[in-house]
């Protein structure tokens, strides 16, 4: 594979990723299996599919992947019969999905010189499926590589990471979540985009996220509730119930609803203590403009509404009804603390 060079020009960040990987596809022995470790959304799967269409390319004139030849097109078209993805099933890999691509691994690649399979979420599998896998990163069968994908935030068996050749992953810069996200969507407005973008903390994939499913405008429901300075929560039982139904109504996604509303009190809490907020904006960071209840909370209210929201997490990770968490949440997080604000 030594004499060609590769491309990933294309893919923003992780410049010491790309540096592993042109290494390794440069090398005339390369590993028989790779890790990619690194927060969820930064791209480790893209880098992946990227990696194993630079692996098969049959260009020798031009950089690899050269999306041009028979295999990039097959690749592109997500048709190339030499590409396996396993991907979890209800949350993790299955030890019966290892035991199938250990018996496909077993037969040569179709019409390529290497089969490539990319395991997604590795850090997601029990035990036994954990250390089916590890058997087949033992002995490898020839011809074969694979490309391991895992949360930096999340434990793996440390012997299957031993196995592997590691290439770590990190989150991006605002700037480049935001021209991801403008790239994905002409029609995504710059303020938006900036807003998503520091909301994600580096993760392009968890902001796209937060634009499907529309969690960005349910902050902003939420938050505006949160911020009225006429609110009071004897008086405004509605508007109080009606954004906790909101929030309760994202389902699976509420934790990270959750974790958006801790950010915004952060960036509140800057903006109280006179700096500006992450965005580096001095007045509401794409909230509005910043003048409301909320510039009255003290110190003490800021800690303690902080860990309220710990707490609603702690409530949603043990199955508590989670319209009854996010109406105690909001109720607590309306309701005055000690008579120390002027609310």
């Amino acid at each position: 594979m030594s004499g060609t060079g590769t491309a990933f020009s294309g893919l923003l960040g992780q410049e010491k990723a790309k540096k592993l990987i042109r290494r390794a596809l440069s090398s005339e022995r390369m590993p028989h299996a790779f890790l990619f470790r690194g927060p969820e959304g930064v791209g480790k799967q893209l880098f992946a599919r990227e990696m194993a269409a630079a692996v098969n390319c049959r260009s020798r004139e031009r950089e690899r992947p050269c999306g041009a030849c028979s295999s990039c097109r097959k690749f592109r078209s997500g048709s190339h019969p030499d590409f396996m993805v396993v991907s979890p099933d209800k949350g993790a890999i299955k030890i019966e999905q290892v035991r199938q691509t250990s018996l496909a691994l077993s037969y040569p690649p179709y019409e390529s010189q290497t089969r490539v399979v990319l395991i997604e979420d590795v850090h997601g599998m029990r035990a036994e499926a954990a250390n089916c896998l590890l058997k087949t990163l033992e002995e490898p069968p020839p011809d074969n590589l694979l490309i391991l994908t895992a949360d930096s935030s999340r434990e793996i068996l440390p012997t299957l990471a031993s196995r592997c050749q590691l290439v770590p992953f990190y989150s991006l810069s605002q700037r480049q979540t935001v021209e991801v996200l403008l790239g994905c969507d002409a029609g995504l407005d710059q303020d938006t985009a900036e807003l998503v973008a520091r909301l994600a903390e580096g993760s392009p994939g968890r902001a796209r996220l937060f634009l499907q499913t529309e969690m960005i405008a349910v902050m902003r429901k939420v938050t505006a509730v949160l911020s009225d300075p006429s609110l009071h929560p004897d008086r405004d039982t509605g508007a109080l119930l009606q954004a906790a139904g909101i929030m309760a109504d994202s389902k699976e996604n509420l934790p990270s609803l959750l974790g958006l509303l801790r950010l915004w009190l952060r960036d509140r809490l800057m903006l109280v203590c006179g700096l500006s907020d992450r965005s580096g904006r001095p007045e509401g960071g794409g909230y509005g403009t910043g003048r409301d209840r909320v510039n009255n909370w003290s110190l003490p209210r800021f800690f303690d509404t902080l860990e309220t929201i710990t707490a609603a997490e702690r409530q949603l990770a043990r199955n508590c009804n989670r319209h009854l968490v996010c109406e105690v949440l909001l109720f607590k997080l309306s309701a005055p603390f000690n008579g120390s604000e002027v609310e």
